[in-house]
């Protein structure tokens, strides 16, 4: 029978050269099969059945092959292998009958993501609570009211938020992230995110005030003055202070500027940029609608669509009542919030022109920034045809003005109609990493609303999860999807460790931080290292920062307090992912899935490098079958860094590979990364070296190595 464990193929270039293509060019197409296992292995494309022809045979396999001529349209492809009488299929999720074209392999001519962006280590900042460089920019209280009261400085850094947390202000600012770049580079920091960063009067900034410009208050305010709003007082015509700080042109002037230095300082440092792009709607304070009536009398500017049905903006938002101006309250408002204008594209061709320059203008010097984020990208417009439509024109507008700029979006779900080349790059990986992943270490919903005990370490539930959503990526997207465990809209993950429903408000915030696992976490970061894509770290998850979900997983970072060992854990495992090439663009081949127990293997022709987390209570021994991921016999597989209950060593350990297998003794609660030791064999032989190093022949050695370390911190 044919061994259905070895059939693989996938879209990185090891699989597929080259994995990004253009229309004429040639593609070779490789599949791969158990050693002397197979009669014949045929690519299905469309009507086509096209023998591959064997080109390569090493201990353990055969890899056949298939050239094609690559014109414009997608091609979609999966494999048949004959053995005999036997006849199995392979695509996307594996060994199947289910051959829906939705699961075939694919190639879009034209497609490529930069390479600068696969398996880059990305930063995410929530600007106001990361780091304060400058106080003087700060919100004050009664600067000007939001949603009915007026914003409030927060003095106490430490504080954690409140249940209401959009109207406080601690100061973080891009001053603050130039101050701690330091820090960034030596933990690892390839790209730094930030959450949106126009001009905006909430903390989160997710309601846009003027996309032209920068928000004075993360940057500079050169010309500052006027008076605070009197207690108690809503109306934002008397919120000198405010109007001189984001209306005044000299002061967004003069943050434009300071913006091009912070690019200019984290570019120098080897870190690139990407904004956060919110344009489904904008914000009650924008001056295109100008509902807080800022702009009215400014002299500066066009009357806002609430002010005046004669304003230049009338047909950016979508009005009900045509009888109420001025100061008509009635327009479309996303989800309903009436502080969140939905923007009104199909009836404004400048609107559409206006937000495709945005989207140009920042990507292009002097600013060059590297890419943007898409808030709700797939709610934008008013039907499915617009949005494309939209997004493929956004596209062409970037990589015009950008070619090697990134473009990602915040989806949830099937994300394939946006995932086809002429839209997004990719996306926020919530369906293929967070969601699974966090389910099966923790059993909780990623915004601990629930707790699910049978998802808790049920490894069929995982692989049925990656299977059902991984094939809405082709290879240029997956590389780059961004890996996060936690963000600005979800628990920390952290806290999703203690198996604690709630939030604030049914609970408190000391709660967050009650029967928390760090050995959970530890091993979660472990994984999300190294599986394929871009890990995303959110910004005091390395420093131990917990929190239920928005918006106690704002709070600040902890400058002086922070979890240094967690600090080094990550170091340590960014370094490992940076260091190995597979960890990148590698395949990856989950290789050993019991309960509670997950192996992961991300392979190059020059690179393997397993991960392999332990989830249970208790020790387990375990034979991993590493030929899977192409190591071969007699290679030694060194372990790099080992986390257990109360810590991680990075004390080496090396393991010999014997009939494909390795055997590791997982101590409870851990993680193991370990690499194929490539200079230590040599024709398939461990050469003399390996005396000089201590190998593991099985799992004793590794029993009382864990045994002593849980001992020594009782």
């Amino acid at each position: 029978m044919i061994n259905r464990d070895a059939l693989f193929s996938d879209e990185t270039d090891q699989y597929r050269i080259p994995m990004e293509v253009n229309p004429g060019d040639k593609v070779t197409v490789i599949f791969r099969t158990a050693r002397d296992d197979a009669d014949g292995v045929y690519l299905i494309s469309k009507g086509n059945r096209l023998p591959m022809k064997k080109f390569q045979t090493n201990q353990n396999f055969d890899y056949y092959q298939l050239e094609m001529q690559v014109r414009k349209n997608p091609i979609r492809y999966f494999f048949e292998i004959r053995s005999g009488e036997e006849r199995l299929f392979y695509n996307k999720r594996g060994v199947t009958e289910d051959l829906q074209r939705i699961y075939s392999f694919g190639i879009i001519p034209g497609f490529s993501t930069p390479d600068w962006a696969k398996g880059a280590v990305m930063y995410q900042i929530y600007v106001d609570r990361f780091c304060n460089g400058d106080p003087s920019n700060d919100v004050l209280t009664g600067e000007y009211s939001y949603i009915g009261e007026q914003v409030e400085k927060i003095e106490d850094w430490e504080q954690c938020p409140k249940e209401m947390d959009v109207r406080s202000f601690y100061g973080g600012d891009l001053q603050g992230i130039l101050d701690k770049l330091d820090y960034l580079v030596e933990l690892g920091v390839e790209v730094i995110y930030m959450n949106p960063i126009f001009v905006s009067p909430s903390n989160h900034k997710y309601d846009c005030q003027d996309y032209d410009y920068i928000d004075p208050h993360f940057t500079v305010i050169k010309k500052d003055g006027g008076e605070l709003l009197p207690e108690g007082e809503p109306d934002n015509r008397k919120a000198e202070r405010y109007i001189q700080r984001v209306v005044n042109r000299e002061n967004l002037e003069a943050s434009n500027e300071f913006f091009v230095h912070f690019v200019e300082e984290v570019h120098k440092r080897g870190i690139r940029i990407l904004l956060d792009g919110v344009f489904n709607h904008c914000g009650s304070f924008n001056k295109w609608l100008d509902r807080e009536r800022l702009y009215e009398r400014s002299g500066d500017y066009e009357e806002g669509a609430y002010v005046s049905e004669l304003s230049p903006y009338r047909d950016f938002f979508r009005f009900h009542n045509v009888h109420e101006w001025p100061y008509n309250e009635y327009y479309d408002g996303w989800w309903g919030h009436k502080t969140l204008p939905k923007l009104a594209y199909e009836a404004s061709p400048e609107l559409r022109e206006y937000i495709m320059n945005i989207g140009r203008k920042w990507v292009s010097p002097p600013y060059s920034v590297d890419g943007w984020r898409l808030d709700v990208a797939a709610d934008l417009g008013l039907t499915s045809e617009y949005n494309h439509d939209f997004w493929k024109e956004f596209r062409s507008s970037v990589k015009e003005a950008n070619p090697d700029a990134v473009i990602y979006a915040e989806h949830y779900g099937d994300a394939s109609a946006w995932l086809n080349g002429e839209e997004w790059d990719s996306v926020m990986n919530y369906d293929s990493f967070m969601e699974p992943i966090t389910w099966f270490l923790t059993g909780m919903e990623k915004h601990s609303e629930y707790f699910r005990e049978d998802l808790l370490n049920n490894e069929q539930a995982l692989l049925d999860a990656l299977k059902g959503n991984v094939w809405a990526f082709y290879g240029p997207s997956f590389l780059i999807a961004m890996n996060q465990l936690s963000n600005h809209d979800h628990s920390r993950f952290l806290t999703r460790t203690s198996h604690m429903e709630g939030r604030l408000g049914s609970r408190s915030s000391e709660d967050a931080s009650v029967g928390i696992s760090k050995a959970v976490f530890r091993e979660a970061v472990a994984l999300q290292m190294t599986w394929a894509g871009a890990p995303t770290l959110y910004y005091g998850d390395e420093a131990g920062v917990c929190g239920f979900t928005d918006p106690d997983n704002r709070r600040t970072y902890p400058w002086g307090h922070e979890d240094q060992e967690l600090i080094e854990f990550h170091r340590e495992l960014i370094r490992i992912h940076k260091k190995n090439p597979a960890c990148r663009i590698g395949s990856g081949k989950i290789i050993l899935a019991l309960h509670g127990i997950i192996g992961l293997i991300r392979f190059t022709r020059d690179n393997q490098v397993l991960a392999v987390v332990n989830n249970n209570e208790e020790g387990q021994k375990v034979s991993i079958p590493v030929w899977l991921g192409e190591v071969p016999n007699g290679a030694l597989m060194e372990r790099l860094i080992l986390s257990v209950e109360d810590g991680f060593t990075l004390e080496r350990a090396c393991y010999l590979v014997t009939d494909g297998m390795i055997e590791i003794f997982l101590p409870p609660l851990s993680a193991a990364i370990l690499r194929n030791r490539r200079d230590t064999k040599k024709h398939g032989k461990v050469v003399e070296r390996r005396k000089k190093k201590r190998i593991t022949r099985g799992w004793l050695h590794d029993a009382c190595n864990a045994w002593k370390h849980r001992n020594r911190s009782k």
